[in-house]
Order: structure tokens, then sequence, then C-alpha cells
């Protein structure tokens, strides 16, 4: 997308973690295509740069640094409010999967790594939104989960029991936000990206004739869910944790 494309300005503003590349960036995407300003978070500097120039460096800032560091959450938070003066929705993606393996051989300093990141740094997050913005001015968070998160994953264990986390995060969010803010989850089957690759290079065909939709989910599929879940037409929904597996948890059935 480029400049000559952006829509006008819808007024609203988001936070999307870990969004220099992969879903992040896909739902920063499609936040920016309906209007949205957004500041986007990532470790890599030069990542981060080229996101922002991709997606339109007058709708998007961009802040480095790691998603469990309180300072970076605070940080991210006030450049947001300093570039566009509010923000209404948080989306927390950043994620670590550092470990595959059985969870009896499961290091617990790695299992700490994957709590703090994909979970506590989602909090994190959301405190700081809650207090700079949407406590009284309301707004929307967003957290995405996996299907690894409601359900057992093999060799993934520790991932799974962290989105667990984040959906049970998301409800207690969504209780104790309300009414000022409603809080969602999305929870994706396998994604092709570069921080899932390992679960489908050199296999994809294989890996998608598990989906009664034949293929794995791209970007623009979370994209397209967290545009929903962040927008007016999604006003009476809270609590919730959405699906988008292209059918997978369909061939959990009696055959």
């Amino acid at each position: 997308m480029n400049a000559t494309e952006l829509p006008p300005l819808s007024g609203k503003v988001a936070l999307v973690t870990g969004a220099s590349r992969g879903i992040g960036y896909g739902i920063a995407e499609a936040l920016v295509a309906r209007g949205d300003r957004v500041c986007i978070t990532g470790r890599g500097e030069d990542a981060l740069k080229e996101a922002v120039e991709r997606l339109g460096a007058d709708r998007v800032v961009a802040v480095a640094g790691k998603a469990h560091d309180e300072a970076h959450q605070a940080i991210a938070v006030e450049r947001t409010m300093e570039a566009f003066g509010r923000v209404d929705f948080l989306v927390n993606n950043a994620g670590t999967n550092p470990v595959f393996g059985p969870l009896a051989e499961l290091d617990l300093n790695v299992a700490r790594k994957v709590y703090e990141t994909n979970v506590i740094s989602a909090l994190g997050f959301a405190q700081q939104t809650w207090k700079a913005w949407q406590q009284e001015h309301g707004g929307a968070i967003v957290n995405i989960a996996s299907i690894a998160g409601v359900s057992a994953s093999p060799f993934i264990g520790a991932y799974g029991m962290s989105k667990a986390a984040m959906v049970n995060l998301t409800l207690q969010l969504a209780h104790e936000f309300a009414p000022a803010v409603r809080v969602n989850a999305i929870a994706p089957a396998v994604v092709k990206t570069k921080f899932a690759q390992a679960l489908y290079e050199g296999r994809e065909s294989e890996a998608a004739a598990a989906y009664p939709l034949g293929r794995l989910g791209v970007p623009e599929d979370i994209g397209g869910a967290a545009a929903f879940l962040t927008s007016d037409q999604s006003d009476w929904i809270t609590g919730q944790t959405l699906v988008v597996d292209g059918g997978m948890f369909l061939n959990a059935g009696v055959h």
C-alpha cells in the first residue's frame, strides 16, 4: 500500500506489538488500510524501519525493544500518545517459541522466558494502555493466542501453555475492563510466517491437507479478524476467543 492508496483517517489509533513482520505486520496493515494510525513494536530497528516505509510513515511510527521489558512497554505507549494523542486499540501479538520437545524435558528457565514474553508482556501493555487512555475513553484489546492454547500440542507444550494463559488473561481483562474496554483473543492455526516456518517448511502441501479449507493461514487472515474485533461491528463482543483455523478443528470429530 502506498500513500496515494490510503483511505481517509478514521480518527482511531492502535498499538500493535511484534509487528515488523508476520501476523503483527498483517494486523497493522489491515488497520492502516481502514484509516487507523498505528504504532508498531518489535526487536529489530531495521525491520521496523522497513515496515514503517511500507505501511506509510505519515500514519505509522515504530518503537524498538523487547516486549517483556517494562520500560519498553511504557515508552511504546508514551510514543503512541505523543505521535497521535490517543491509543484506542491494543493488539498483543509479540510472542516467542524458542523450544521444541516434550514437557518432561523442558528447561524451566526457558518456560519462564516463554511466559515473560507471551503473557506477562501482554498484561504489561494492557496496564499501560488502560492508564494512558482506555480507562477514561474506552477502546478494545485483542490478544493473539493460538489453537495450541485450546488443545494439546505435542512438542510445543510451553508455547501452548502460555497461549492458554493468554486466553484466560483475555477473560480476566474483559471482566475487569468492562464496560469501557472490550477484550477478545484470536487463536490462529498455522499461519505462513517466519515464526511458524518450522511447522510447515518443506512439507506445506502435507501440512495444508490437514485443513478442510485446503491451505495454511496467511497474515491477512488474522489481520481481518483483528480489524473486525476492533470495529464497531463487534461492539457487543467481549471475553471471546475467535478460532481462525481453516477448519482444522472440524477434523477432530468422529470419522
